[in-house]
C-alpha cells in the first residue's frame, strides 16, 4: 500500500546524511567525550565541532549551547532553572495558553512550589494578546515564556516584541522553537531572546536529543546533579551519536531553509485550495499569514477527527489530530480550545504536516482519499441520525 506521511510536526525521518553521520560514534568511536584517552578525545572533539555547528546555525556563541535530551528537557531546564535561581528577585511567570505541555506542565508544578503564573489568551488565529501581555506584568516578573510558533496550528508569535517589551522591564525570556527550527529564520540575537529551545527529530535529526541556547549571564539553576558535563548545568555522560546528528540535520536544514521553506509552502497552499475547493463545511485554523509553511490544520464539519485520522491511515496516509504528546488523552485540543472554537469544531480537527519526503503525488493522493473519505464518513453519519 502507498504511504503518505503527512505527521512531520510530531516526528521526522532520520536523514541518510544524519544517519550516515552518527553511524560511526555507536561503535567505531566509542568513547566518552570525558575521558582523556585518544578514543575520549575523538568523542570531546566531535562534540565540540557539533556545538560550534549549532552556535553558528542559531548565531550564538558555542558557550551558550547546552546539549539536552529534547525539547521537553529544554523547557523544563529554561522555566525551572531561571525560576530557582530569580526567586529572591521574585516569584511570577508569564506563558500563554497555548504553549506545549512541556512549558504548561513545568508552569504547573512551579505554581505548587509556591510561584504564580499568568497564562495570557490568544485570538481566534492563535495570536497572543499583547495588550493582556503588559497588563500582567508586574515587579516581580522574572520569565517570560512564549513559544516561536505553534505545534498545532502553525502560528508564529510575535517573540522579537515581546522580548523588547520584557527587557525593557528587566524580564528575562524563553521560547519554544521546537517547531520552528528547520521550517523559518531562528537567529537568537533577531529574536532577543535569554533562552531558546529546539529538538533534533523536528528537523531531520534523532530522537532523544535536544538543544537549550542559554544567554551568557542568564542565571539558572541545574535540574540534575552529576558530573561537570555542559558546565555542570546538565550533567550526564553526553549522547555523542545523537548530538553529531543533531549538528549535520541543524547545519542541512539551515542551509536549504529558503528553497524549501518555499516548497513546502506552496504544497501547503496546494492542499488547503484543495480541501477549500472540494469539501463543503470545513474551517482552516490559525493565522493566514504569520504561519509555518509546512503546517495545516483542518476542521472538518460533520466528522470527529480520530475516525477521519484511522479512515485516513487505512488508506495510507498519516495525520494527526493535534500533538503527539497529547496523543492518547481523551481532552480536546487545548490550543483549538484557546483560540475560542466550539467543540464540534475541535473534535473535528486534523493537522497535516510536511516535510521533506513530501511530494506533489502525496498532496494529490491525499486529496483524492480525503474526499472520498469524509463523503462515507458523513454519509453514515446522516444514515445513523435518520435511524435514530
Amino acid at each position: 500500500m502507498r504511504r503518505v506521511y503527512l505527521d512531520h510536526a510530531a516526528t521526522t525521518p532520520v536523514r541518510p546524511e544524519v544517519l550516515s553521520a552518527m553511524l560511526p560514534y555507536f561503535a567505531d568511536h566509542p568513547g566518552n567525550a570525558s575521558s582523556l584517552h585518544m578514543d575520549g578525545q575523538r568523542a570531546k572533539k566531535a562534540l565540540e565541532e557539533a556545538r560550534n555547528t549549532v552556535a553558528r546555525a542559531l548565531g550564538a556563541d558555542p558557550k551558550e549551547i547546552y546539549f539536552t535530551s529534547g525539547g521537553t528537557e529544554s523547557d523544563n531546564q529554561a522555566l525551572i532553572g531561571v525560576a530557582r535561581a530569580q526567586s529572591r528577585r521574585g516569584r511570577h511567570l508569564i506563558t500563554t495558553t497555548i504553549e506545549h505541555h512541556a512549558v504548561l506542565n513545568a508552569c504547573k508544578w512551579l505554581e505548587a512550589q509556591g510561584f504564580r503564573v499568568s497564562y495570557i489568551p490568544v485570538n481566534q488565529y492563535g495570536l497572543i494578546d499583547l495588550h493582556a501581555l503588559r497588563d500582567s506584568i508586574c515587579e516581580d516578573t522574572v520569565l517570560i515564556s512564549v513559544m516561536l510558533a505553534n505545534n498545532e496550528v502553525g502560528t508564529v508569535e510575535p517573540v522579537a516584541e515581546i522580548a523588547c517589551l520584557a527587557h525593557a522591564r528587566g524580564i528575562l525570556v524563553h521560547t519554544d522553537a521546537v517547531q520552528a527550527v528547520g521550517k523559518m529564520p531562528v537567529r537568537v540575537h533577531e529574536l532577543g531572546v535569554d533562552l531558546l529551545s529546539l529538538a533534533a527529530h523536528k528537523f531531520g535529526g534523532p530522537k532523544g536529543v535536544g538543544v537549550l541556547y542559554i544567554r551568557q549571564g542568564t542565571p539558572i539553576e541545574p535540574l540534575l546533579y552529576g558530573g561537570h558535563q555542559e558546565r555542570a548545568l546538565r550533567p550526564g555522560t553526553q549522547n555523542i551519536p545523537g548530538i553529531v546528528g543533531l549538528a549535520m540535520a541543524l547545519r542541512l536544514a539551515d542551509e536549504e531553509l529558503p528553497k524549501e521553506a518555499a516548497r513546502l509552502a506552496s504544497l501547503r497552499d496546494r492542499l488547503q485550495q484543495g480541501i477549500l475547493s472540494h469539501i463543503p463545511d470545513v474551517q482552516v485554523n490559525g493565522h493566514p499569514v504569520f504561519r509555518l509553511p509546512n503546517i495545516l490544520n483542518v476542521s472538518f464539519g460533520g466528522v470527529e477527527g480520530e475516525s477521519l485520522l484511522m479512515a485516513l491511515d487505512i488508506r495510507g496516509i498519516a495525520v494527526s489530530t493535534g500533538s503527539a504528546c497529547a496523543a492518547g488523552s481523551s481532552e480536546p485540543s487545548h490550543v483549538l480550545q484557546a483560540m475560542g472554537l466550539d467543540r464540534a469544531r475541535v473534535e473535528g480537527a486534523l493537522r497535516f504536516s510536511l516535510g521533506h519526503t513530501t511530494t506533489d503525488e502525496d498532496i494529490d493522493y491525499t486529496l483524492q482519499t480525503l474526499d472520498e473519505v469524509i463523503e462515507r464518513l458523513r454519509s453514515s453519519v446522516t444514515k445513523a441520525n435518520r435511524f435514530f
